[in-house]
Order: C-alpha cells, then sequence, then structure tokens
C-alpha cells in the first residue's frame, strides 16, 4: 500500500487544508464510534487463549493485547488507564490503545453514538475537530474531540513538548522527520523488465499494476492521488514545539487516539518497549558495557548526533537513521544461503562470462525498494508466513591469495549485484557475471537484505550465518 504524508508547519495552512475534514468526518463519525461501541463489546468475551489472526489488535481484561503467531500477547497499560478501541475523527475507523475511561466515554460519546442507538449531535464532535485543526500546531491540548480530555497514561498531562528532553518526550521532534519516507520512490522506478519464475496470479497482478493492457495504452491514477492527498495534514496537530502533553514514560497524551497512529506524531503507549529502559547492568558480563537507554523508544535519538537524517538516501559521510528496526522473524524462519556455483575452492575460466547461483530458503524474494530514494527508508517487514520480505546481493572481492589474512577494504570490489528477481522453482538465485573476471583468486559473498535494503534482522544473537562466502580461483 503506498503511504504518502505530508507535514504541513504552518498554523494558517494547517486551519485551511483541515477545514474540509469537518463536512467529511459527518458521514463516518457515528458510524466509528458505533464500530468501537461493538468492539469493546466484544472485547469482553475475549481471553488470552481466544483464536486471532497474526497483527490483530484487541483488549483482553482492559489490557492491550496483539496477536503473535497466532496467540494473544498480553501488556498491562500504564496506571490509572484500560485498554479501550476508540472512533477515528480525520477517517473512517477505530484505533485500539490505552487511555482513561472517561477519555474512552468521550470521545464515544462525542460521535453521538450509544448502545443500541444510532442518533447523534454534531456540536461536541466538530467543536473537537475543529479545535484540534485550527490549534495543533500551538495547543495540544485541544486535538481532542472533547477539546483535550486526552492526557492518558502513568505520565499525566504534559505541558508543553518544546521545554521537554527529546529523549524522554513521546512526541516526535520535527527536526527528525526524515520527509523522504514519505515517497515511495517510485517517481522515477528502475526501468525494464525481469524474466523468471513466478505464479500467473503474480505476473497478471504485477503487470495490471502497470495500467498496461494487451492492447490497449490507457490508466487511471485514482488511487495513487487519493493516497497522496489522504493521510497528510492531520498528523501534524501533535507536532511543533507547543502542541503536545507527552509528559514522559508511560504518559499517553496529545491526539494519539484520535488519529490514525501511522500518521501521529505522539508515540501509542501500546508501542512503548518498557525494557528500553533498561541498561542490562544489573546481571553484567565481564567486559560487557551499559546500553543505551530510552522511555519514548529513541524516536529524537538523531537529536543527540551531530549527522544529516539518512532520508532515504545513501549518504557516504555517514547520517542517522530514524527507521524503527520493525518485524523480526521467528527462530525457524531465519534466512540462510548457500553457494552452488562457484563452489568453495573451485575453478572458472579467466575472461569468460560466468554466472552465480546461490540457493536461499526463508526469504520472499523479490523485492527491493528505490535505492536511491527509500535507503534504509522502511522498518523490516514480513509476510503472511512470517518470512522476510526482501530481496539478496552478491560480492566478489579480489585476493592477493588464497590464505590472505589481512581484512579486505569493502569499498572495493571487483563485482556486485542486486538479485531482484524472485527465486526460481528450486530456491535459486542467479548474477551472471557478463564479462568473467581476470586471473586471480576471489572471495565470494551474499548480502541478504530486506525490501529497504537494510541487512535482514534475526530474533537471537546465537545463530548460524544468514549469509555464505565461498573462495574460488580464476585462471
Amino acid at each position: 500500500m503506498k503511504m504518502r504524508t505530508i507535514f504541513i508547519t504552518l498554523a494558517l495552512a494547517l486551519a485551511a487544508s483541515a477545514y474540509p475534514t469537518f463536512d467529511r468526518r459527518a458521514d463516518f463519525g457515528l458510524k466509528n464510534g458505533q464500530d468501537a461501541i461493538a468492539q469493546n463489546e466484544k472485547f469482553k468475551t475475549l481471553t488470552a487463549d481466544s483464536p486471532c489472526q497474526t497483527g490483530e489488535d484487541a483488549c483482553i481484561d482492559q489490557k492491550f493485547a496483539q496477536c503473535v503467531n497466532g496467540k494473544f500477547v498480553v501488556q498491562a497499560c500504564a496506571p490509572g488507564t484500560i485498554c479501550s478501541a476508540l472512533p477515528l475523527v480525520n477517517k473512517p475507523g477505530t484505533t485500539i490503545t490505552c487511555t482513561t475511561q472517561a477519555d474512552a466515554d468521550a470521545r464515544i460519546a462525542a460521535t453521538g453514538a450509544t448502545a443500541g442507538g444510532n442518533g447523534r449531535t454534531d456540536n461536541g464532535a466538530s467543536n473537537g475537530a475543529s479545535n484540534g485543526a485550527s490549534n495543533g500546531t500551538g495547543n495540544g491540548t485541544n486535538n481532542s474531540t472533547d477539546n483535550g480530555a486526552n492526557n492518558a497514561g502513568a505520565g499525566g498531562a504534559a505541558g508543553n513538548a518544546g521545554n521537554q528532553d527529546p529523549q524522554t518526550s513521546l512526541t516526535l521532534d520535527p527536526a527528525v522527520i526524515a520527509k523522504g519516507f514519505a515517497n515511495d520512490g517510485q517517481a522515477q522506478p528502475e526501468e525494464g523488465t525481469t524474466i523468471t519464475c513466478t505464479t500467473q496470479a503474480d505476473a497478471d497482478a504485477r503487470i495490471a499494476a502497470t495500467g498496461a493492457t494487451a492492447g490497449g495504452n490507457g490508466r487511471t491514477d485514482n488511487g495513487a492521488s487519493n493516497g497522496a492527498s489522504n493521510g497528510t495534514g492531520n498528523g501534524t496537530n501533535n507536532s511543533t514545539d507547543n502542541g503536545a502533553n507527552n509528559a514522559g514514560a508511560g504518559g499517553a497524551a496529545g491526539n494519539a487516539g484520535n488519529q490514525d497512529p501511522q500518521t501521529s506524531l505522539t508515540l501509542d503507549p501500546a508501542v512503548i518497549a518498557k525494557g528500553f529502559a533498561n541498561d542490562g547492568q544489573a546481571q553484567p558480563e565481564e567486559g560487557q558495557v551499559p546500553s543505551l537507554t530510552s522511555t519514548n523508544n529513541f524516536i529524537n535519538f538523531c537529536k543527540t548526533v551531530n549527522l544529516p537524517i539518512t532520508n532515504g538516501q545513501q549518504i557516504v559521510d555517514g547520517s542517522c537513521n530514524p527507521a524503527p528496526m520493525g518485524s523480526i522473524p521467528s527462530k525457524t524462519k531465519m534466512p540462510s544461503s548457500k553457494f552452488v556455483f562457484p563452489k568453495n575452492g573451485g575453478t572458472v575460466p579467466a575472461n569468460k562470462q560466468f554466472t552465480i547461483q546461490m540457493a536461499i530458503k526463508n526469504l520472499e524474494t523479490g523485492n527491493f525498494v528505490n535505492a536511491n530514494e527509500n535507503y534504509f527508508a522502511a522498518p523490516q517487514q514480513l509476510n503472511g508466513d512470517g518470512v522476510i520480505r526482501g530481496h539478496s546481493h552478491v560480492v566478489v572481492e579480489k585476493l592477493t591469495s588464497l590464505d590472505q589474512t589481512t581484512v579486505t577494504d569493502p569499498t572495493v570490489f571487483a563485482f556486485f549485484k542486486g538479485l531482484n528477481g524472485k527465486a526460481d522453482g528450486n530456491g535459486i538465485l542467479t548474477a551472471d557475471v557478463t564479462n568473467g573476471l581476470p586471473a586471480g583468486v576471489y572471495k565470494l559473498s551474499s548480502i541478504n537484505a530486506a525490501a529497504n535494503h537494510q541487512p535482514v534482522l534475526a530474533p537471537i544473537a546465537q545463530h548460524g550465518s544468514l549469509d555464505d562466502a565461498v573462495y574460488f580461483t580464476v585462471q
């Protein structure tokens, strides 16, 4: 799904762009409230042992729950808060998060929804929406349907985000927003085609996505246009210096419950990793160093270093990347690769074309993004089977001898190729070395990566190599 987010920082522009949402909200506000009521009723019947679909969120015994590998993992909310389904304000749908009971009741009531009823009044919802839209950059307490009763969480109400330590604030600092993350990289997609083995359905879907038809040349771009225009200024209501009410570890504030959490600039309490506050030194090993700690998931970490934001680009002088690491596969789904040709210790003819062949498993190959615009610009993702979506690369480095012990220079290589296509029916990826290689000895290595080119991440520290390397001779 394409996601494009435009962050509008001028209050005047924000107010103007937000105005049309008042009328649109009337179309879905009541239904959002009714859906939230229905979800909360359903949650009352759930237990930790209830069946679920991976990625599903819910509330169990007023605690936040997420389905992982077909089983709910339950986490307690901050003291004084409960888990609840809440109606979204700026678009159809609901969100599930931790808040106070009073806040949950007020948000649902503002939609006009009642248990078993279908009436509504618009005053509360309209007032909340207009205040949030017009004052979002200056006064974060107005970013709600009840004019500011959003300051839930153990941290309490926050005050002024601009005066807070960004390393404890639950609001994303605008200075570390990588605007390039809003670019899906398809403005200048890599040209050409690839020939590979895949399913008929996959082939049809990929061709259909381009708008091409047999004998036709037309296409419509409504989906792309709508994606670009929606989900834009709403998230900015929780930003800038005076805005959000996010006081510290455990404090849920601002407008997180009202918005799509994928555009909100406020950290949702449900995703705070409380273990990040532990430096690991309670039971140290010899030589172990303390970990950096954070109570806000390091969302403003790049404010602590004097480096440019990576912003989807390959910055050769170094940068700071604000993207999360993402989804981690299970131990049984860790990827692995093995070269089929050349074999370790094998020989190939000098200056003649040959084809590198590499077997791979537990990697959904064929997933690569624009390396010039989306480099490290999104978290690692898993498919429906829990396998990393990604691709691989091969690199050949020239050595002085097969028993060389000096380290190689990563900036120097004889051959490099991204394996962007899908593996064949036997799980083999290939790369043609068209011009061959000069006589000598070489090291061939794989670099298995997620879709945004970051090296694959594994769930445990002790594991076999996720990549392969062989040594061969060219003569």
